[in-house]
């Protein structure tokens, strides 16, 4: 895998590039700016609010006072032309959308609008304005939907089973055709489930990590779940924006799925996270059926055989380690605070 910015024979580029990240407020984009700025990028971040967007990743990252935020909201053609026009950026990652599966069922216009819409808007800002950029999308296995246990791979046709998969899948559509048609550096990175202690807690993982800690703690409040059975391929964040970078050094860009190619259920990886904190998770773990959504993919596996060929990467956290670490992570704040109190 590149681990510096190389970009073919075909003109030399500045000693520090310019990256452009929406969304650098996110899980992602967080880990992705201290990756870039490790690299010895200028690291330019967007947010629809700079003065109200929630820093505490950048923070915990040490990358607060690193990288410069502009105002951006990516429904807005005229707002991407702009800031695209003024930062001029050598590479740009779209990161920034409603990231939820379930809350693209209460905003699917929302959901759309963030990531096929702002999409479309980096596209029609690089092909209008006849930049040089490169530009990486991120996509989700989630256009495919459910595919049965069959390995998705970049060919796989998308079935989306929901909101955000079918806004993924329509991205994703939109950089194949202004790659083809207008010739437009443009990729798409098909990530599998990718997790970090930079996850908000609305999300199942760090659901899942929290309540271990909080009932290793001594709090009684058992955890309640939906569907433990679905199956998901859950990796290492920090693993995957190193990938995303390296897909734009490609000189040819490519569709990539990136995944770990191991597939586990929530039950699995409950049991994990608890027994990490020192609790068997059948004494704290209620079923609650209202919390399953109609229609979701009971399996999603996929295999990232195709970006290990292109750019050398393999993930190596599989899903049960993630458990693990984000239990870790929690515990370490924990213990980090009561030493400082």
């Amino acid at each position: 895998m590149t681990s510096t910015p190389t970009f073919g024979v075909c003109g030399a580029r500045p000693a520090a590039p310019t990256a452009l990240v929406s969304g650098i407020s996110g899980q992602d984009g967080a880990l992705l700016a201290a990756h870039l700025v490790g690299l010895g990028y200028r690291v330019v971040g967007t947010s629809r609010n700079p003065a109200g967007c929630d820093r505490s990743g950048l923070e915990r990252l040490g990358m607060a006072g690193r990288v410069r935020i502009e105002a951006l909201d990516v429904a807005s053609a005229a707002d991407v032309r702009k800031v695209v026009d003024a930062v001029a950026p050598d590479e740009i990652y779209h990161l920034a959308c409603q990231s939820s599966v379930g809350q693209s069922f209460l905003d699917p216009a929302g959901t759309f609008s963030s990531t096929a819409l702002g999409t479309l808007h980096f596209l029609e800002a690089l092909r209008v304005g006849g930049r040089p950029a490169r530009l990486f999308v991120a996509g989700s296995v989630a256009m495919f939907g459910d595919t049965r246990g069959v390995p998705m791979e970049e060919s796989t046709p998308p079935r989306p089973v929901d909101p955000y998969g079918l806004a993924k899948a329509a991205a994703f559509a939109l950089v194949a055709q202004y790659r083809s048609l207008h010739g437009v550096h443009a990729c798409t990175g098909i990530l599998a489930n990718h997790e970090s202690p930079l996850r908000p807690d609305r999300f199942v993982t760090q659901k899942v990590a929290a309540a271990a800690c909080r009932i290793a703690a001594g709090d009684t409040a058992p955890l309640r779940l939906g569907d433990l059975s679905v199956e998901r391929d859950w990796g290492w964040a920090e693993e995957y924006v190193a990938a995303m970078h390296a897909m734009l050094q490609l000189d040819e860009p490519e569709d990539l799925v990136l995944a770990t190619g191991t597939t586990v259920s929530l039950e699995a990886f409950v049991a994990a996270a608890f027994a990490r904190a020192g609790l068997d998770w059948r004494a704290h773990v209620v079923h609650d059926a209202a919390l399953a959504r109609a229609g979701e993919a009971r399996c999603q596996r996929a295999s990232a055989s195709r970006a290990a060929e292109r750019i050398g990467w393999r993930a190596r956290v599989t899903a049960l380690d993630v458990a693990r670490r984000m239990v870790e992570a929690r515990l370490d704040l924990s213990r980090a605070g009561r030493r400082a109190a």
